[in-house]
């Protein structure tokens, strides 16, 4: 199989435009394979779509499919304009996902798409969308959980997928990610599994937030946790319409106005293209 290695600031995923089926989340677990295959934070699939441009199927590393992914929808928008399947000169992109048809803008330099601004959706702040083991309607914020002895207060968001939210004053660097993330995810809290993030605000303009992804474990940046993180942030008071998160690996840029949808601008970055053995 041709695969090819893109990444949204090291958010990493290798991409096909597959012509048959194969049993995806066995090939997201061996290509995903950081020693043994190409190594990423999972697999996506660039496909046709009857009621969109193009279609976007999202596994993660465990070989789990998720409903969306912020990061990799840039990178297969602009895979999928680079390989012809979409007209490479289209400034608008609609994808199918599991979450709904999600509509890009594309950015361009010296005719290279190098970014996009995703209209993420709105983000739903109800238990039962993510889902979560909580009574009643939300939002549900500062929610206590205690794991491995250690006190969180949540905020939840959906956006499309689940996040669990805590904010820290200060040290989110030593934050120990690495051990609470899988914690939390696997909780009897959310049967289906969560994304949790830890998140220092900055100003009211800028955050700064880390994200342990459900089925890829800690990720460099995460479109969808961003958004979450912007929504959960001005939902709180926090900050404003618009703010920079800075993750590990670059910055993203997010605006909510309180009721519609969240907007994300990042970059797509092609890294190689390879011939897969299996």
């Amino acid at each position: 199989m041709r695969v090819t290695k893109m990444h949204g600031l090291g958010n990493d995923y290798v991409y096909l435009a597959p012509t048959e089926e194969r049993d995806w989340p066995d090939v997201a677990r061996r290509v995903s394979d950081r020693h043994f295959g190409v190594g990423s934070d999972g697999l996506i699939l660039a496909l046709p779509s009857d009621v969109a441009d193009m279609r976007m199927r999202m596994f993660n590393a465990d070989g789990s499919e998720a409903e969306m992914c912020g990061n990799g929808i840039r990178c297969v928008v602009k895979f999928a304009l680079e390989e012809g399947l979409v007209p490479g000169d289209k400034e608008q992109v609609n994808v199918e996902t599991l979450d709904g048809i999600k509509t890009l803008e594309i950015f361009r330099e010296d005719g290279v798409v190098v970014a996009a601004r995703v209209d993420m959706g709105r983000p739903r702040f109800d238990p039962a969308d993510l889902p979560a083991n909580v009574e009643g309607p939300g939002p549900i914020v500062d929610l206590p959980l205690t794991v491995d002895g250690m006190e969180l207060k949540l905020t939840l968001a959906s956006m499309g997928n689940p996040h669990a939210i805590h904010y820290v004053d200060s040290g989110i660097d030593e934050f120990p990610l690495e051990r609470i993330g899988p914690l939390v995810e696997n909780h009897p809290l959310f049967p289906k599994r969560t994304n949790f993030q830890v998140v220092q605000v900055i100003d009211r303009g800028h955050v700064k937030h880390r994200v342990w992804e459900r089925g890829s474990g800690i990720t460099l940046a995460s479109g969808t946790s961003a958004s979450a993180v912007a929504a959960a942030s001005r939902l709180r008071g926090l900050t404003g319409d618009r703010i920079v998160d800075s993750l590990p690996g670059g910055d993203l840029v997010l605006e909510w106005d309180g009721e519609g949808a969240v907007f994300m601008t990042g970059p797509a970055t092609r890294v190689f293209d390879a011939e897969w053995y299996e």
